[in-house]
């Protein structure tokens, strides 16, 4: 009598485990947990099967809605409506998508002020590269930068 209830709790916790056990391996918003690199401090570098990729943060001038940055994308093809968009990585604030205009073949740039949070300078934010409306799958990192006042 104990087997064959042992054996349906088996296959019930199988059943349970393939159901609901991936979406412990990814974050909320359903992108995979990747090692994160930190903009500011120096240029995020990655391959893909197209070519080397690489992502760099550089502040600018303070202006009167806050810090301005120059974000600064090396790609080896142009996505379409290519973009870059700001989520709280530490708190969530919303989304801004931000227009990355192409400067040459592979080099793309866009300047944007980070939205103001009341933490101060303990906001962290993430960069996600999107192509339109869908997130570039082939970013093994975790894109992030602290805001600074």
């Amino acid at each position: 009598m104990l087997r064959p209830i042992a054996a349906v709790g088996l296959i019930v916790a199988v059943a349970l485990l393939v159901v609901f056990g991936p979406r412990y391996l990814v974050d909320s918003d359903g992108s995979a947990t990747y090692s994160e690199c930190n903009l500011l401090q120096e240029p995020c570098v990655w391959s893909t099967p197209e070519g080397d990729w690489q992502a760099s943060l550089t502040p600018g001038e303070l202006g009167t809605q806050g810090q301005v940055y120059r974000l600064a994308i090396t790609s080896p093809q142009a996505p379409d409506r290519f973009l870059a968009v700001l989520r709280g990585e530490s708190m969530y604030m919303g989304e801004y998508p931000i227009s990355l205009r192409q400067q040459s073949a592979s080099d793309f740039t866009a300047e944007f002020t980070a939205p103001f949070c009341t933490t101060g300078g303990e906001m962290v934010w993430r960069v996600d590269l999107q192509s339109g409306q869908e997130k570039l799958g082939n970013v093994p990192l975790t894109l992030v930068f602290r805001a600074q006042k």
